[in-house]
């Protein structure tokens, strides 16, 4: 028996789907709001999309010094994307009902309550493990 027989792959806990009702413009029958399944995203597809939403952005008054930047919207925007499982962003016919050609686009159209976006946000953040918010950071690292 090896001595990282307890980290083996066959002791991984499977991580479940959540669920979320998105925004109370879409409701079932009864009049209740309908609830999005999520799905944990790997630490490989985050380090992507982070990557993807990366740009370099030159150092002000220093002509060939660069910094990373990273677009935080967009990034938020794409991590909840890639969390949903229902409804189906990347779905043609859903995404021609609303007009749009990305998931990222239809998400935004989907829920187009400023309040129930950021409401959205930060519930995905947390289901994916940051538990502690961007602006939490910031207030720790002021004091």
């Amino acid at each position: 028996m090896s001595k990282f027989s307890k980290f083996m792959k066959q002791n991984k806990v499977e991580k479940k789907n959540g669920f979320y009702a998105a925004t109370k413009s879409l409701c079932d029958e009864d009049g209740k709001p309908l609830e999005w399944e999520l799905r944990h995203i790997t630490s490989k597809e985050n380090e992507n999309i982070r990557d993807d939403c990366t740009v370099e952005v030159q150092v002000t008054g220093k002509p060939n010094l660069f910094r990373q930047k990273i677009k935080s919207g967009l990034y938020i925007r794409r991590m909840i994307a890639a969390s949903v499982v229902v409804p189906d962003l990347y779905d043609k016919e859903l995404q021609d009902s609303y007009g749009v050609a990305t998931p990222e686009e239809l998400l935004l159209a989907m829920v187009d309550d400023p309040g129930e976006y950021n409401d959205l946000a930060s519930f995905v953040q947390r289901f994916q493990g940051f538990n502690v918010s961007f602006e939490d950071k910031v207030d720790e690292a002021k004091n």
